[in-house]
């Protein structure tokens, strides 16, 4: 896993990317409401994250009884949580590639793990276009998966992104196309929730 992560980092860092960290455990503010993730979105439901308690006294025990949602801990869902700490803290232009280790209460089996690896990538800056990204996400297939590779666009949604894609690659092996993931353009209320002028 980490020559993996080794080998995708390199590849984005040629292309003008560098590396975020960020932590595993979260909380609601970074892993939902900062990414437009509304309350009422299913991924939020309680049976489909790991929350965390610490016992820290009696103040913390107060504040969760107390709904403080986004102050709540839970691992993180996805390295998106990423994009925010680095959007707070950076103002744009900004590309970064962000690795990591993501967790989700899943029924294990032959694609599904309740601890599995991301990785993605983050650009901001004035006038980027879904060319832009197209061209990224190809660049990148391109470079990692051989020059021949075929890959294809599918419209989809994510709260966090608007317009939003799925892309998937053509395995001559397996004759089919397998998902490789998601990606959009970083949705207004994203920027807005990061002080950033969409």
């Amino acid at each position: 896993l980490n020559v993996v992560t080794d080998e995708l980092t390199e590849l984005f860092g040629r292309m003008g990317f560098s590396v975020a960290q960020g932590p595993e455990l979260e909380d609601e503010f970074h892993n939902f409401i900062a990414l437009n993730i509304a309350a009422s979105h299913p991924a939020r439901d309680p049976l489909d994250n790991f929350y965390v308690t610490l016992d820290t006294g009696e103040d913390a025990r107060a504040s969760q009884k107390a709904g403080a949602q986004e102050h709540a801990l839970l691992l993180r869902t996805q390295t998106s949580t990423v994009q925010i700490r680095v959007m707070e803290k950076q103002k744009p232009p900004i590309r970064v590639v962000i690795p990591g280790k993501v967790y989700r209460p899943d029924t294990v089996d032959d694609t599904h793990l309740f601890q599995f690896h991301q990785l993605e990538a983050l650009v901001v800056d004035e006038n980027v276009t879904m060319v832009d990204l197209k061209s990224t996400v190809m660049q990148f297939v391109h470079a990692y998966f051989g020059p021949q590779t075929k890959a294809r666009f599918r419209p989809s949604f994510f709260p966090f992104t608007e317009p939003s894609a799925e892309v998937d690659v053509w395995f001559e092996d397996k004759q089919r196309f397998v998902e490789l993931g998601g990606c959009g353009m970083v949705h207004p209320n994203v920027l807005r929730a990061c002080n950033i002028d969409p």
